[in-house]
């Protein structure tokens, strides 16, 4: 068994409480835990907290899409999309192929749409060969071609299609992962673990006081530097800091719909719905996954849900090129919303620019928000490269230099890791193909740690839903290895069960005893 990671909650607060940081991040989404992952690799003590669970805001509710950005070629900028495509290769060849993989678009072109064939056909073209084609060619197919790719395609006024290639992934698994990637590097991390205040001296912000939200129990931080990356909650924290600092952000929702599939997609279907909007159909989790909208939001972001208008334009605007037959209310399994950090300013959110905030306030806090999955490794170094040059070099001068490629635990080939589970038992007790298979694809080699659970213990290989590929000895991995405290960590974010609809009250409970 590899050595067990610290989960010990009461353990990791003394240790928080016990000695002063290098850097202290607040925020647990993947920019912060990607900042986290950088400044251990540099050589520094670093700790991050989180309010609510790791990635268990926007970082999950994305799009799930590790990809180039073909809309962003319609405003012009070639150079993100190239940025996008060298990052996009990285993770899919270097960092994590055991967890993101390739995926086929294809765009349906009909007659009166947006965008005409020769246009399309050019766009995709330019889009391969900013990722040195390494995906295939973009190029135009004919509509029998596109159905026999995506068998759910209106195929009324549908005159041909454009075709190209990026990649999927899960992002909550993307997320687990990056952050043991960081304690692996030395970090020290907890959520649910809340801040109710800074600590300052002399007017400089040093630390936080923080208080454990399943226990109530109170403890504090020191930093020689904070970070403040809480997404959707960064004003918040910048007014704990200085109450008159004026707003820096602003925030987009949103929401996706996960569906029942009726019969295997070989690939995903980009709608245009106008000259810069799509929707997306996307084969994910063997479900498809659908979105996604994008409007302002002013409430309480712990409040973001998919609310049932949002509902109706998803499935109106997949509708555009998905057959009804594909689209019943009844086949959704789970809706979910997520907020965008776009840079705070006057027009429409949907026009508004993805990219990173960073302010440094009156305390010498550094704020930083936005950016997307795709990017967040480059965006985490850039950050992590803005600290370390600070005035004052608050974290000193003595950095050790990032090794470029670093991987995420479990590094392997999905097919080789699925393989070996299977043909590791005899033939009478195997693993079912599907379990391998979903476990090679969540966790790399660590499954074989799974595996082990399963041979000291024989019922942690069963199902936790009969319908669905997740098993037990994944709750009591997650439970010992992955920080998961509640029941909504196990189901939502360390496991596939409630997006395939399968957190019955049942499973609920079971798993909620198991925690405890």
């Amino acid at each position: 068994m590899t050595t067990a990671i610290g989960t010990d909650r009461a353990e990791l607060r003394a240790e928080l409480s016990g000695s002063t940081y290098d850097l202290l991040v607040i925020g647990g989404g993947i920019l912060g835990t990607s900042v986290t992952w950088m400044a251990a690799q540099a050589g520094l003590r670093v700790a991050m907290v989180d309010a609510g669970d790791f990635a268990g805001a926007t970082s999950s509710a994305s799009s799930k899409l590790v990809h180039g950005g073909l809309r962003y070629l319609q405003t012009g900028n070639v150079r993100l999309v190239a940025e996008n495509h060298r990052e996009r290769r990285a993770l899919a060849a270097d960092i994590a192929p055991h967890l993101v993989k390739p995926l086929t678009f294809v765009v349906p072109i009909y007659r009166g749409g947006p965008h005409g064939a020769a246009k399309l056909g050019a766009g995709v073209f330019l889009y391969s060969a900013l990722s040195v084609f390494g995906d295939g060619m973009g190029k135009v197919i004919t509509p029998h071609q596109a159905l026999a790719r995506v068998p759910a395609l209106r195929t009324e006024g549908l005159r041909a299609a454009a075709v190209y290639g990026d990649h999927q992934m899960n992002d909550s698994r993307v997320a687990v992962m990056t952050v043991r990637a960081a304690v692996d590097a030395g970090a020290i991390v907890l959520n649910h673990a809340e801040v109710v205040g800074l600590r300052k001296t002399g007017g400089s912000v040093t630390g936080a006081d923080l208080r454990d939200r399943l226990d109530g129990t109170e403890f504090g931080v020191s930093a020689r530097l904070v970070l403040n990356a809480t997404g959707p909650w960064v004003d918040h924290l910048r007014r704990m800091e200085d109450p008159d600092a004026a707003p820096s952000i602003r925030l987009s929702k949103g929401a996706h719909l996960v569906m029942r599939r009726h019969e295997p997609w070989k690939a995903a279907l980009t709608t245009p719905i106008d000259k810069y909007r799509v929707s997306f159909a996307i084969p994910w989790e063997d479900h498809l996954l659908l979105g996604t909208t994008d409007e302002a939001y002013e409430g309480d972001p712990a409040g973001v849900s998919a609310t049932e208008a949002d509902i109706t334009q998803i499935l109106d605007e997949a509708g555009h090129a998905v057959r009804d037959s594909q689209l019943r209310r009844e086949d959704i399994t789970y809706a979910f919303a997520g907020l965008r950090v776009l840079p705070g300013g006057p027009g429409q959110v949907a026009a508004a620019k993805r990219e990173t905030v960073l302010t440094r306030g009156t305390g010498g806090m550094l704020s930083v928000a936005g950016g997307k999955w795709t990017t967040y490794r480059h965006i985490g170094r850039h950050v992590f490269d803005t600290l370390a040059h600070l005035p004052g070099r608050p974290l000193g001068d003595d950095l050790a230099d990032i090794l470029p490629a670093v991987p995420l635990p479990g590094l392997a080939s999905p097919d080789a890791v699925a393989l070996r589970l299977w043909t590791d038992r005899d033939p009478g007790a195997r693993m079912d193909p599907l379990v391998a298979r979903h476990l090679a694809t969540h966790y790399g080699t660590i499954a074989f740690d799974l595996a082990r659970l399963i041979r000291e213990d024989p019922a942690l290989g069963e199902r936790i839903h009969p319908d669905g590929p997740d098993i037990w000895a994944q709750a009591v991995y997650a439970r010992d290895h992955e920080w998961a405290a509640t029941v909504d960590d196990v189901v939502r974010r360390r496991t596939t069960l409630t997006v395939r609809g399968l957190d019955t009250p049942d499973v609920r409970t079971r798993i909620a005893a198991l925690l405890t």
